[in-house]
């Protein structure tokens, strides 16, 4: 669900026209993650056969999305907190100094006031961070936007598939808006692709949904 969000306001936004670039920092191992978003110069470590562009020049004049930055060890908060105060950045192993306009998008599942007070996050880029708060709450607690988004991965799924889309049954709807979604809007997606997949006709029914 935040990487959609992310998405549309990169999509409304003077950034449209530039690049968009997720990652989940918390999927990548640490010791790769400042070449990931920094990038690095030929022989910087035993593996760099040849220079690479980090996350942050890929996404020049448009939007960084950092997934779970709750989980970034403190060392490369610091680093973060350097690019976001002057938007400037080194490949790892370089010596040149790169500048980027970049607009950062943070997501994190983790109560971040929680983690500076425990000394597990840093209190200044959370605050460099926190320019404008969203609050996204879960799948279950916002029912109505169920409709909307099976409709949506509805319409995707069957375009990927080279399928005429299909309807969803009033039954397998009110599966849908029962369930309690644990796994939130990626469960949902994967559900309706489950359900766009396996079906023989051009309705869903409850039958072809895990979601019981």
């Amino acid at each position: 669900g935040t990487e959609l969000i992310a998405k549309a306001l990169h999509a409304n936004s003077p950034r449209r026209d530039h690049p968009f670039v997720p990652v989940n920092t918390g999927a990548v191992p640490s010791d790769l993650l400042e070449s990931t978003l920094f990038g690095h110069v030929k022989g910087a470590f035993t593996s760099a056969i040849s220079a690479k562009k980090g996350l942050f020049e890929i996404a020049n004049g448009g939007t960084l999305f950092l997934d779970e930055i709750g989980t970034m060890n403190m060392d490369m908060q610091a680093k973060i907190l350097r690019v976001l105060q002057d938007r400037r950045f080194m490949h790892l192993g370089g010596v040149q100094e790169i500048q980027v306009d970049v607009r950062i998008i943070a997501a994190t599942n983790a109560n971040l006031q929680d983690a500076v007070r425990e000394g597990r996050f840093r209190e200044d880029l959370f605050y460099r961070l926190n320019v404008i708060c969203l609050e996204l709450p879960p799948l279950r607690s916002r029912r109505e936007d169920i409709p909307l988004l099976a409709s949506h991965f509805l319409k995707f799924y069957a375009k990927e598939n080279g399928a005429l889309e299909p309807a969803l049954s009033s039954e397998a709807l009110r599966v849908l808006m029962d369930y309690d979604w644990p796994g939130n809007v990626r469960e949902l997606e994967n559900t309706i692709e489950r359900g766009v997949v396996l079906t023989t006709s051009q309705t869903i029914t409850p039958d072809l949904l895990p979601a019981q």
